[in-house]
């Protein structure tokens, strides 16, 4: 199988259509159709029907093997071509809604004092996408976050031998209303509120699969589906009675009619992660120092010419020296993952 035919392939069941595959790939319709004959022949079955058009049963486990392969195509090319290539004046920063913060802000402000040319762009998207961007080059490196155990590492998909350092953990609590019976309360089983009413954002907090995985508890039913990433707009919705939300503690802290009831069990916090692949000098290079702390890096640069100045020393209360892991198949550990 080569990656063009499987390029091609993936376009048609994704559009449908032999001729809109065509446009989207810049094809004559012909080659396309050529395309999807030879795997055919390649793989002695059929994958696509073609009135309509639509993947085969093979051909819908060709998908899944197809998306995962190309994905890893292109972040081969991209993690090359890092390696290769000469340090770039634009800064891509991919981050979730809740991965920024102040601490945050000041690296990136201490890289623009460093690199004044730099072009900055600052990307907010989903934990579930953020990690192929990184690897296919499109962000040089994100800020992730989620709920975890203390010290776990988020579980974040496949995508390739990226780099990921624990930057910071908070608590983490159930956002209520402020009249709600539990508002006032130093401590709740989350388990005991899975009969409750919730909030599906996934932009920004657990689904109900999370919370089913995390307490082992069916429930958590959805009352109201949220796919916004503005955190005030799902706070009015808690506030109204709409459904309860987990949530970091700092960001219901004075939020207007809410209440924050901290999690007792399971024990979990609120991780964020910096993610990245290799990294030469330069502006993404500088900021994931910054954000990790790693002072030695910055005499480094210093020495360079480049003086950054004294490196923040972590994120939101992680102290400086977060220990790196590698995310390479998908394993959970210490040390690799």
């Amino acid at each position: 199988m080569e990656p063009q035919q499987l390029r091609t392939f993936v376009t048609v069941v994704r559009l449908g259509s032999f001729s809109e595959a065509a446009r989207a790939l810049g094809y004559t319709q012909s080659a396309v159709s050529q395309q999807i004959a030879a795997l055919e022949t390649d793989l002695g079955t059929a994958v696509l029907h073609r009135r309509p058009v639509g993947p085969t049963e093979a051909g819908a486990r060709l998908v899944e093997h197809a998306s995962a392969l190309l994905l890893r195509i292109d972040a081969a090319r991209a993690d090359i071509a890092r390696l290769a290539g000469a340090p770039s004046s634009c800064l891509t920063v991919g981050a979730t809604p809740l991965a920024l913060g102040a601490e945050v802000g000041r690296a990136l402000a201490e890289v623009r004092r460093v690199y004044p040319a730099v072009d900055l762009t600052l990307r907010v998207l989903g934990q579930d996408v953020l990690p192929a961007e990184v690897a296919t080059g499109a962000v040089d490196l994100a800020l992730v976050d989620g709920p975890a155990a203390p010290s776990d590492p988020l579980p974040l998909p496949d995508v390739g031998p990226l780099v990921t350092v624990a930057v910071a953990e908070q608590p983490l609590a159930v956002a209520v209303p402020a009249g709600h019976p539990l508002a006032g309360r130093r401590g709740q089983a989350l388990a005991d509120l899975s009969a409750a009413r919730w909030l599906d954002a996934p932009g920004l907090a657990p689904t109900g699969a999370r919370l089913r995985a995390a307490t082992a508890v069916d429930g958590y039913r959805p009352a109201v589906r949220y796919l916004g990433t503005d955190v005030r707009g799902l706070l009015v919705l808690v506030a109204a009675g709409h459904g309860l939300a987990l949530l970091p503690a700092a960001v219901l802290a004075d939020a207007p009619g809410v209440a924050a009831v901290p999690v007792r069990e399971p024990r979990l916090v609120h991780r964020t992660e910096l993610v990245h692949g290799a990294l030469p000098e330069g502006p993404a290079a500088l900021l994931a120092r910054l954000l990790t702390g790693d002072r030695a890096g910055e005499r480094a640069e210093d020495r360079a010419g480049d003086r950054a100045g004294e490196a923040v020393g972590g994120v939101d209360g992680v102290p400086p020296g977060a220990q790196p892991t590698m995310r390479a198949s998908g394993q959970q550990g210490p040390s690799t993952r």
